[in-house]
């Protein structure tokens, strides 16, 4: 399996760009918010408990997914500081030991074009980040950035480009059109 790990700050267009390449590879789409809402129906956010469980949710369906031998699988990811140091070297030793692959794939755009975005209303339902204060203070005291420890690997810049036309590149840069 090749899991295509679709990283970037709140409101860059992953959700998006991952419906996109799910169109062209056919490759099924696990949206990071549908665990939150999950967790947090529970849970505070970054409480223990929630950092635990959703790390879970996340190993055991890459695992699941793998064991059904699906050929691929796209997760859409925004780093912040609960996530933990070691989740995304657990993801890679996880996805070796099964002989499968993880990409790492990170979106990014310009930051008036990223905060014009996180005002749109369609994330309101998925209970994402949309007030520009708070990203503001969250993302000046680092809480977005990407981990030391996240592997290189492809970068689109979305300022400027169509989903479709994000989703093609990931897909043509990684030989996966179908």
């Amino acid at each position: 399996m090749k899991l295509i790990f679709l990283h970037g700050p709140p409101g860059v267009g992953k959700l998006t760009v991952a419906r996109e390449l799910e169109d062209l590879t056919g490759f099924k789409v696990f949206h990071n918010h549908l665990t939150v809402d999950l967790v947090t129906s529970l849970f505070e956010f970054g409480s223990q408990p929630f950092i635990e469980l959703r790390e879970r949710i996340w190993l055991d369906t890459f695992g699941q997914a793998s064991a059904a031998k699906l050929q691929g699988l796209i997760f859409t990811f925004a780093f912040e500081k609960t996530v933990r140091d070691e989740f995304v070297p657990n993801v890679i030793e996880m996805m070796e030991a099964a002989r499968d692959e993880v990409v790492f794939v990170k979106l990014y755009c310009a930051p008036a074009e990223l905060e014009s975005r996180l005002t749109n209303p369609s994330r309101q339902k998925f209970g994402k980040l949309t007030s520009l204060d708070l990203f503001r203070q969250l993302n000046s005291q680092g809480m977005f950035d990407t981990p030391e420890n996240v592997p290189d690997g492809l970068a689109i810049d979305t300022t400027d480009i169509s989903p479709a036309e994000a989703a093609r590149r990931i897909a043509s840069s990684l030989d996966l059109a179908e």
